[in-house]
């Protein structure tokens, strides 16, 4: 085994682990009421309380690559977050995001996974284990110079 086959061995385990650390985040901010979806309603959260905020998704679909007024959006929240010490994370898989996020649906219409928000626990944050994982995850990324890290998250 090459050192390129070993580390991509790690990589893919990495991410595995990271992967099911923001299922655990999202679950759990989720029901403590800790999470705020749309990019509007993230917008509007980030300049009311940047400092709450511990976590932005932006989450995207192959056709949403080609909608440019979403990625000017997508452009503008990434740079607020960078400049806030926000940890952001971009996730390809929206069906998934919104199984996680109980089904995609508030009061039976479709909410705007695209942007979603994870704003401070009660409890420490040191406390929490997935939180600390994928934040140090987030960061490691910055280290290699790659701002926004790319998740996967697997079909269940």
């Amino acid at each position: 085994m090459t050192f390129e086959e070993l580390n991509a061995d790690c990589s893919v385990e990495k991410m595995d682990s990271v992967s099911k650390a923001l299922e655990e985040v999202l679950s759990a901010a989720l029901l403590q009421g800790r999470i705020t979806v749309g990019v509007y309603e993230a917008a509007k959260s980030l300049n009311v309380d940047p400092d709450n905020v511990v976590l932005c998704i932006l989450a995207t679909d192959d056709e949403d690559v080609k909608d440019v007024a979403l990625q000017i959006h997508f452009t503008l929240i990434q740079a607020f977050c960078c400049e806030n010490d926000i940890d952001i994370l971009r996730v390809n898989n929206t069906r998934r995001l919104a199984e996680i996020l109980g089904g995609g649906k508030q009061g039976g219409e479709q909410m705007d996974l695209h942007c979603v928000l994870v704003t401070s626990p009660r409890a420490s944050t040191a406390k929490n284990q997935a939180l600390w994982k994928v934040n140090h995850f987030c960061h490691e990324s910055r280290c290699m110079d790659q701002w926004v890290p790319v998740i996967h998250l697997p079909e269940r």
